[in-house]
């Protein structure tokens, strides 16, 4: 009789793909649910999903969206974000910085 593991169900796949799309490295993932690392590359690959490809990174970060580029609406979401995230540093510093004056010039 033959020796072999049986095939992956498309949910276990699917799960590995959704797994390096958050994070996790196909190696991490291979030493912990005992499969092969190019397996999981493979199965990466025909979904869209890429990662970083350093084996020596305990996270890997995917590369693109595996939905797909950006919609309109969310470009311009990103944008808003970003320009509001600007702002509320800048005003966290200038906070920072008027509570260290405030601290020194209290006599």
């Amino acid at each position: 009789m033959p020796n072999y593991k049986p095939a992956y169900t498309p949910e276990f796949r699917q799960q590995m793909v959704e797994l390096v799309a958050a994070g996790r490295s196909p190696s991490q993932l291979a030493k912990e649910f005992g499969c092969h690392v190019t397996s999981i590359s493979s199965w990466c690959r025909t979904a869209g999903v890429r990662y970083c490809a350093n084996q020596d990174s305990e996270t890997q970060k995917p590369l693109s969206n595996p939905r797909g580029p950006l919609s309109f609406k969310e470009r311009e979401e990103l944008i808003a974000l970003r320009k509001k995230l600007k702002r509320v540093e800048m005003e966290r510093d200038i906070l920072a910085k008027a509570t260290a004056w405030f601290a020194n010039n209290n006599d």
